[in-house]
Formats: C-alpha cells, structure tokens, sequence
C-alpha cells in the first residue's frame, strides 16, 4: 500500500483556510432550508385558518399574535374601525403594524388582504412536492391571498429576528377585498404614515408587476311591472321579466355587453345576477338585476353605464298591458374602484423591478382588467405597485399554491422591506 505523500506548508494552509469557507458554506445551506421550511410552514398555518370576508377575525388575530412573538411591541400595531363601515358590519378591522425607522428614507408600506372566498371554507392545506394543495377536493386553497398574507408577516418577523436595518414602514393586511376592495377603500390613511412606495401581494407569479388596473362599477337594477294572472288574463299585466329580457337583448345586439369596442375605446359590462317572480302562473312584476361595468378610461366606463340605463328605459317603454300601462325601471350603483396607472419609471415601479432582478428574475410590467387593493390606495395618493405570490386557480376547487414562486415573493418583499 503506497504511503500517503506528506502536504507541504503551502496546501497545508491553503486546506485549513478552505475548511472554515466550507463550514460556513454548509451552515449557510442549512439556514437557507430552515428558512424555506419556515416560510412554508408559515403559509400552511394560515390557509388552515377560515376566514371569508367579514370573517376575518380569526386569522387577523393569528397575525397579530405572530407579530408580537417575535418582537414587535404592541403599540406599533393598530386596527381601523373600516369593518364597522363595510356593506358587512363585521367589526373586524383593517390590521396595520408600523415599524420605526433604523435607516433613512422614505415610508415603505407592505400589503395584503386578510380574506378568502366562500369557496375555501373547509380547506385542509397539504404540501404535495412543490405543490401546496386542499387535501379536500371540494374546497379552494385559500392562497388568495392567504399567500399574500405570509409574505409581508414572513418579512416583518425576519427583520425583527435578524435585526436588519430598514427605512420606516408600514404592514397593512386588509380586509373585505373579495367583495369590493372594501378594507382598501376605507382605510383610516392617518394610521399609515404617509408611505411614499407601496407594494401589495396578491394573485398571479412574483415577477410581474401591475402598473395599473381598470375601474368598476356596480349597480343593481330593479324593474317593477304590474302582477296578473298568467293564464287568466295576461293582457292586464306587465312583465318585469320581458323588460329585463328586452333590455339585455338589446344590450348584446348593440355591443353594450360582454367585451365591449367602440373605435379606440373598450370596456366590458355583465348582468350578472336576477332574481324575480315566484310562479308560473302569474305574470312577475318584480325583478332585481345586479350589473357591473369596467374601462381602464373612467370617461367611457360611465358612457356604458349610461347605455345600460338607456337600454332598460327602453325596455320599460316597450312592453305595456292592453290599458297601456308600463313599468319602471330604477337604479342605485356606484364607483367600486378607480381606475390608475403608474409610470414605468415611477420610484414605486423602480423599486419593485429592482428587488425582482435582484432576487433573479426579469420584472414584467402588467396592466390588469380586475380591481385591485392597489386602485384604492393609489387613488388615495400612495402609488402601488401590485406583485403575485404563487397562487394559481384562484377562486376555484382547483386552486393550488407554486411553492418556489411563494418562496421567491418572500425574499422580493424583505428587499423591499429593507430597502436595498
């Protein structure tokens, strides 16, 4: 057996220097998966928790109690009164924490909204190899925006753990947002403080940046006609059904509904919802329409909401009983959000693509034909850009998590954070 060849002074130093490089390079590996784990864990906790809008009580709490475990001091961390305000009376707030500044700079603020959809009620969170899934098939995931929820609590926590300096800054999860972007619209701004760049988390891939998203509105339509026996005398009636039918076939034929063009205009517009009548056998006088209208441009937004209107009127006019009596048609709507759009090289825009390529990504700038929290807040005078988290199949029993994209938004939103 050959005899091993003695090292010379040289290697010998240069393989005691490796050897502490190395030590620090696993340590290094292992506090990367321990943070991964951690993280992971983090989103498990809270899509195991139910909480639909107006029901957000539960995992605001657990928010909070995170919060305060890993160092935050009580009175950084408030609740508004906008769940007293909300179409749901919830008494359950929007939760802001605000972090004093350790470095210089502008007020950062970090957001997301608190609530899922009634789809998720009964959700049973499992890891499925990069997957997060519902173990129960028949409900969604929930990770819209639980997902959203875990990135801007695992920054928080990570910062006031590591002790990394940061300019000040405000975490805001919302609530109501599935229903109206409620929380969004009625947050108490004093509480804030006077944030210069805001980044919200919702749905859709880490790397893309919304810049901008469409404005709605909402209206409910109700069409009153004259009750008569359907099979007795039917000519003594007006039907509310007839009139609604009349105007929304006018509404299709005109190009008023659905995907909407007119020249260099667009928009969409959806009847989404009626209800009315109570049987067959008698002529219905009374049916209730909910509608919605959308256009990036406010101006054209409002000319379908006018034809809309316009198509009901109408309708009413048209259908009349044998002593020409008609019905009447009345509406109550308003503004659910406004539309914006950020500049591309905005500070808020900038940020945000710098911390993407920085974390190894090429930021994507989007512009989207949902509402967004975003739309309240930038309308409100804070510029905010939107990024995703993972999510995929939101508002469906499909709906799964991406794991590396989750992991991903976690390390863009502590950048962010900190300001780098």
């Amino acid at each position: 057996m050959p005899q091993p060849v003695p090292m010379t002074r040289r290697e010998a130093h240069s393989r005691a220097i490796a050897r502490p490089c190395f030590n620090r390079k696993v340590r290094h590996m292992k506090m990367t998966q321990a943070l991964r784990t951690e993280r992971i864990e983090r989103l498990l906790k809270l899509l195991a928790i139910p909480g639909t809008s107006g029901e957000e009580r539960a995992v605001s709490d657990h928010v909070r109690a995170e919060l305060l475990a890993a160092g935050a001091k009580s009175e950084w961390i408030t609740e508004d009164r906008a769940g007293d305000k909300t179409p749901v009376r919830s008494g359950v707030g929007n939760l802001i924490c605000r972090f004093p500044g350790s470095t210089t700079g502008p007020t950062r603020l970090l957001m997301a909204h608190l609530d899922t959809v009634p789809i998720c009620v009964g959700c049973e969170p499992v890891k499925k190899g990069t997957r997060i899934e519902s173990r129960n098939k028949e409900t969604g995931l929930g990770a819209d925006n639980r997902a959203g929820c875990a990135v801007i609590l695992g920054a928080a926590i990570e910062l006031l753990r590591e002790s990394i300096p940061h300019p000040p800054l405000t975490f805001l999860w919302t609530v109501q947002e599935e229903t109206g972007l409620h929380g969004a619209r009625l947050v108490d701004k004093s509480l804030l403080g006077k944030p210069a760049l805001a980044f919200n988390w919702d749905g859709g891939s880490p790397e893309k940046l919304t810049i901008g998203a469409t404005g709605g509105y909402r209206m409910t339509i109700e069409v009153r006609g004259i009750a008569s026996h359907a099979g007795g005398a039917p000519e003594q009636g007006v039907s509310a059904i007839a009139i609604a039918g009349l105007a929304i076939a006018q509404l299709q034929s005109k190009g008023w509904h659905g995907a909407i063009r007119k020249g260099k205009s667009r928009g969409t517009s959806n009847i989404g919802v009626i209800s009315g009548g109570n049987a067959t056998n008698v002529v219905c006088d009374y049916v209730r329409l909910r509608a919605e209208a959308r256009s990036h441009d406010p101006i054209f937004r409002s000319r379908i909401v006018a034809e809309i209107e316009r198509a009901f009127a109408i309708a009413a006019e048209q259908v009349a009983n044998e002593a020409g009596q008609h019905g009447e048609v009345s509406f109550d709507g308003r503004v659910d959000y406004e539309s914006f759009r950020l500049a591309d090289d905005s500070p808020t825009v900038r940020a945000a693509a710098q911390a993407v390529e920085a974390t190894g990504k090429t930021p994507e700038l989007a512009i989207s034909n949902g509402g967004l929290d975003a739309n309240w807040l930038s309308s409100r005078g804070i510029p905010t850009v939107t990024l995703g988290c993972g999510q995929r199949n939101q508002h469906m029993k499909t709906e799964w998590a991406d794991i590396p994209e989750f992991l991903f938004a976690c390390s863009v939103a502590k950048r962010l954070a900190t300001g780098e």
